[in-house]
């Protein structure tokens, strides 16, 4: 009997050795991980215990995960007579970071506040996810785990400009960012096609602008309502995500543009009615009303003003006798002075908002406060635009093209979606990113990055069919890219826990790319 124990013992010693080696099975990988040698059986009998009431939210967030996903029902108690889970709160720790402690008798989950004891939960949510249930039994292998973020901006932007997805594919979306601890929804609501938001003071943005799509010109006009807004807003909260619009500028302007076109500052043959009147004193009343009703919805208290690719078309901007007028009185000699302008008076009523201005990196010359201001580099192919950033002080956000565009395919025989000469964004390459080794970055200004973005454009995803195949699983490396330090990182590791998180894939439904299968 004792050699048989004895034999029992080294067995799972071994085992908790190949899983040590291995990595811990949560996606993203936690800082510190140990697996102990004892399992902990959850059942609708086990006590859920919740020492502060500011954690009541957490808490009715693990019951209904649990109940939805493994159909087992937890009861808040005051205390435990047999098997417990507890959530705390400690002095002792950082934000975000949590500690989720694990034996045969207890789950203890604390943080220093509900954020932190939130992503503790969906630790032991995936845990629970790819154990087995056995008779209304939840076997879960126990771990010790303290972790914290690498970054705090872990980000996705989803374009709803070129197609329209809806309510619920936001929030299938948002669930499945808060399973991989993503925290930042960067939402882009306008641009060329249509205009997905509902303005009260213009409603013709919604009605009209909301008309089209990137495939379909004549598509019905489809947009949020404030109050569908509010409730995502709402949906993203409980799940520790901060939502920040999008609303382009000057240029991507066409949509808004075709639903008042006294704004219009022209554009060009490919791009038409491309931007807003940079020479009309009423284009910047018009915009900063828009604005101040998107800053009351949305309480993240930032602003994406996009401010890219203006080129495309301001070809009118010369010709026209207001913006002549403007360049003369300001003595501006190129147009890119009056973009420069345009995106400067912007900024002051964005800040005049209490409001931080976010842009794309074509700002980084336009001396802009620095506290006040966030910028996103996304032309991988001019690495000297982030050097720019940095230098000039920004906080900054990285979203490179590549690999971090997942408009781009993830194969090389992909043929539906984008490549940079014969470039594209397989899994390996997101998972592989390191931020503060990019080009531009200097050990000096590394704090000036607040983490990394993926970004959605959907040009080529008309259905929610496409969207997901495009975005999974490239979200669980972009999720292990922002949160793991570089060091944690191991690539066999995670693709060994990537493949049991398929089966939750097929559970919902979701049309991932299985990059394995060949």
């Amino acid at each position: 009997m004792k050699f048989r124990l004895f034999c029992v013992l080294l067995l799972m010693l071994a085992q908790a050795t190949t899983n040590a080696q291995n990595g811990c099975p949560v996606i993203p990988q936690p800082a510190l991980a140990r697996e102990v040698t004892a399992g902990f059986v959850l059942n609708k009998n086990t006590a859920l215990i919740v020492d502060d009431a500011s954690l009541l939210p957490a808490a009715n967030y693990l019951q209904k995960h649990l109940l939805l996903q493994n159909a087992i029902p937890l009861s808040i108690q005051p205390n435990g007579i047999g098997a417990y889970i507890r959530l705390s709160l400690t002095k002792k720790m950082e934000a975000e970071s949590y500690q989720l402690n694990m034996n045969a008798r207890q789950i203890h989950i604390s943080g220093a506040d509900e954020a932190s004891v939130f992503y503790g939960i969906i630790s032991l949510l995936q845990l629970a996810a790819t154990s087995q249930n056995k008779s209304g039994n939840l076997m879960l292998q126990c771990w010790n785990i303290e972790d914290r973020p690498a970054y705090g901006w872990r980000g996705l932007m989803l374009d709803e400009s070129r197609h329209f997805f809806g309510i619920d594919k936001v929030k299938s979306i948002l669930n499945w960012m808060a399973f991989y601890k993503l925290n930042r929804f960067h939402w882009h609501l306008t641009d060329e096609p249509a205009w997905r938001i509902e303005i009260k003071n213009y409603p013709q943005l919604a009605l009209v602008g909301g008309i089209g799509s990137y495939t379909n010109p004549n598509a019905p006009a489809q947009f949020y309502t404030q109050d569908q807004i509010a409730e995502i807003i709402r949906y993203a909260g409980e799940r520790h995500i901060t939502v920040i619009p999008e609303i382009d500028m000057p240029g991507h302007a066409t949509a808004a543009n075709k639903a008042y076109p006294q704004f219009s500052g022209g554009g060009s043959e490919k791009h038409p009615e491309f931007t807003f009147h940079p020479g009309k004193e009423e284009t910047y009343n018009y915009l900063t009303n828009i604005l101040r009703e998107v800053n009351a919805l949305f309480p993240s208290r930032m602003l994406h003003l996009g401010g890219d690719e203006v080129s495309f078309g301001n070809d009118k901007w010369l010709a026209d006798p207001d913006v002549k007028q403007l360049m003369a009185r300001r003595q501006f000699k190129t147009v890119q002075e009056v973009e420069q302008y345009f995106m400067q008076r912007m900024a002051d009523s964005v800040y005049a908002m209490n409001a931080k201005l976010l842009a794309w990196d074509e700002v980084a010359n336009m001396n802009l406060p620095k506290k006040q201001t966030i910028i996103f580099w996304w032309r991988h192919d001019k690495p000297q635009q982030l050097e720019t950033t940095l230098d000039n002080g920004y906080q900054t956000v990285l979203c490179p093209r590549l690999p971090f565009y997942f408009d781009f395919v993830q194969d090389s025989t992909h043929s539906v979606g984008r490549k940079w000469n014969k470039a594209y964004s397989p899994l390996e390459d997101v998972y592989n990113f390191n931020a503060a080794n990019q080009p531009g970055v200097k050990a000096a200004n590394r704090n000036q990055i607040l983490g990394v973005q993926a970004n959605v454009w959907t040009e080529t995803m008309a259905d929610n069919y496409r969207l997901d195949y495009m975005l999974y699983p490239r979200i669980a490396a972009l999720a292990e890219t922002a949160w793991s330090s570089a060091e944690r990182k191991n690539y066999p590791s995670f693709v060994r826990n990537l493949k049991q998180h398929f089966l939750l894939y097929n559970k919902e439904r979701i049309n991932y790319f299985n990059p394995f299968k060949k």
